[in-house]
């Protein structure tokens, strides 16, 4: 299993090198052409020849927290990068908290009235059943009462 170890290094550093230098726009392609580095990469990936001189020559480089020129992520316009705000900072986002809050109070109002009403009718026939249970009681103690109703009732 080790011996395949250098053989995965190394293809996986070829397809790594090969993709972001086919993502990378021309524009921010070193030395070469795009397309020269495409070839450089593929005919000399297998001695990492190709990719290793991608990474350090042709690859544009990546300012690091500061953001610059060649900043990871596309500028909106060309213009200034925008800074993070954390979301407690955000006023668009606390803006939309409170929009959606407004939405989902006006949804729960409408379902506790539904809830409610739910509640009164089940409340309603549960009453209406135990009122019949109770008749049915009275009637079969009042009819055993006057020798009516010699057997028991039946069980279930």
């Amino acid at each position: 299993m080790l011996r395949y170890l250098p053989f995965l290094v190394i293809l996986a550093l070829w397809i790594y090198a090969f993709i972001d230098c086919l993502n990378t726009p021309e524009n921010q392609v070193r030395g070469l052409p795009k397309i020269a580095w495409v070839f450089i990469i593929l005919l000399f990936g297998e001695v990492l020849i190709g990719p290793v001189a991608w990474l350090v020559a042709g690859r544009p480089r990546r300012e690091h927290a500061g953001g610059g020129a060649a900043s990871p992520w596309p500028r909106a316009g060309g213009g200034a990068a925008r800074k993070w705000v954390a979301p407690d900072d955000n006023p668009d986002f606390l803006r939309s908290l409170k929009d959606e809050g407004k939405k989902e109070d006006g949804k729960k109002d409408e379902a506790k009235k539904d809830e409610g009403k739910r509640d009164e009718a089940l409340l309603k026939d549960w009453e209406a059943d135990l009122r019949r249970r109770e008749e049915e009681l009275r009637r079969k103690e009042n009819g055993s009462a006057d020798g009516e109703g010699g057997t028991p009732p039946p069980k279930g």
